[in-house]
């Protein structure tokens, strides 16, 4: 999978808004298979506090502090806890030996229903027993404490990746997406660097056949480029490589935008050809689309998290749309979220997800993005653990390329 997402099935039309294709409906975001997206490398554990975590720029934890005492607070971190590892609905009797409860059954029936009465749980059968809302979600999220770790399967997983992940920029960004749906049983989204800004480090022609040759060209940021170019009828390998240093001599320190539209002659007219030919493929280069690529990673996780169908298409929909993606995931960061739950990132064909967004940023300057896409049951802990420590290493990896 490379910048341009690959994602099947591609039969629905949706655009931003949830328009064209099969109307989206409000469907509470329970698995086919139960318990298993509950597993990963990060949990809470009995007996741990309840954690808190400030990834927003508004006053949601403060309005959720007012409304709960701490008693309805532990209630409700049992049964989003309960219900992220079971994907069921969540009865009293699993919630009265939860830490910070301590009462009665019949007290915590009393005090659930009056978390249901405030917006925080519903029923969605008379006698069954109650799931989170959005908003138990994020009084959830909002109180958890800090990104949460990685436990030691998590980290050397991470570990070793990093230590093998050689190569082009671009195959590390996509195999880093894999890494983060492993992890966390989500679809990934990996958004990697614009090239724009970036120098050219580095610049050779290599011979592919008759009169066919393949410019490559190395940019400071560690990114590779390749184009294909027609070559003269009689350039050789003694042609091609002194071809490729006075073109390397031209463009070395300037970006594809700005590499100058003519080099100095050689005499040679074979070698000056070709070095026209490359100018015009590194203008090529420059002018190709310079928005941020988007890996996406795990895609086929969606239709094993929701049961209706019309709405996997459309989540698998968005995630086609690359410019919609990446401009989530900004608009997100930018409104100063670290999970987005349900309507909260205002993408209707995405109402029934939660997303996870954590910048990626080399010596200090946000470089790319990092977001993992799931159900509203998604395991917040594992999520952001996972988006955090994979992050930070990629951002080190992304700084090491460039040097």
């Amino acid at each position: 999978m490379g910048a341009a997402t690959q994602v099947e099935p591609r039969g629905l039309s949706t655009d931003l808004h949830g328009r064209g294709g099969s109307a989206l409906t409000r469907v509470e975001c329970q698995t086919r298979q139960g318990s298993r997206r509950g597993s990963g490398h990060a949990r809470l554990l009995p007996g741990e506090p309840m954690p808190t975590v400030d990834d927003r720029k508004n006053e949601h934890a403060a309005q959720s502090d007012a409304d709960l005492d701490h008693r309805k607070a532990a209630i409700l971190t049992a049964v989003v806890t309960e219900y992220i590892g079971s994907a069921l609905p969540v009865g009293s009797q699993h919630v009265v030996d939860a830490p910070g409860v301590s009462v009665s059954s019949a007290t915590v029936r009393s005090d659930m229903a009056a978390l249901e009465r405030d917006g925080y749980l519903v029923q969605p059968h008379t006698s069954a027993g109650r799931i989170p809302t959005d908003k138990g979600y994020r009084f959830f999220v909002d109180h958890l404490g800090g990104n949460g770790s990685l436990d030691p399967g998590g980290r050397q997983q991470v570990r070793q990746f990093f230590d093998h992940a050689h190569g082009e920029i671009e195959q590390m960004l996509e195999r880093t997406s894999g890494l983060l749906a492993d992890l966390t049983d989500c679809t990934a989204m990996v958004v990697g660097p614009s090239h724009e800004s970036a120098a050219v480090r580095s610049v050779q022609i290599v011979g592919l056949g008759h009169r066919l040759g393949l410019l490559v060209v190395v940019l400071a940021d560690g990114a590779v480029q390749k184009q294909s170019i027609e070559l003269p009828e009689d350039a050789d390998e003694a042609v091609l490589s002194e071809a490729g240093g006075r073109l390397a001599a031209h463009a070395l320190g300037s970006t594809l935008a700005t590499v100058g539209a003519t080099a100095a002659s050689s005499g040679k007219p074979t070698v000056d050809a070709v070095v026209a030919a490359g100018v015009l493929a590194l203008h090529d280069l420059g002018g190709a689309d310079g928005s941020e690529q988007l890996f996406v990673g795990g895609s086929s996780r969606m239709a094993a998290a929701f049961d209706a169908v019309d709405t996997v298409r459309s989540v698998l929909t968005i995630l086609e749309q690359q410019l919609v993606v990446v401009s989530l995931l900004r608009d997100i960061i930018d409104t100063g979220l670290t999970v987005a739950i349900g309507t909260e990132h205002g993408v209707e064909p995405l109402a029934s997800c939660a997303i996870v967004v954590m910048p990626v940023s080399v010596d200090g300057v946000e470089t790319g993005t990092i977001g993992l896409l799931g159900p509203t049951r998604m395991n917040y802990p594992l999520a952001l653990a996972a988006a955090k420590v994979v992050g930070d290493r990629l951002g080190e990896r992304l700084g090491e390329a460039s040097r």
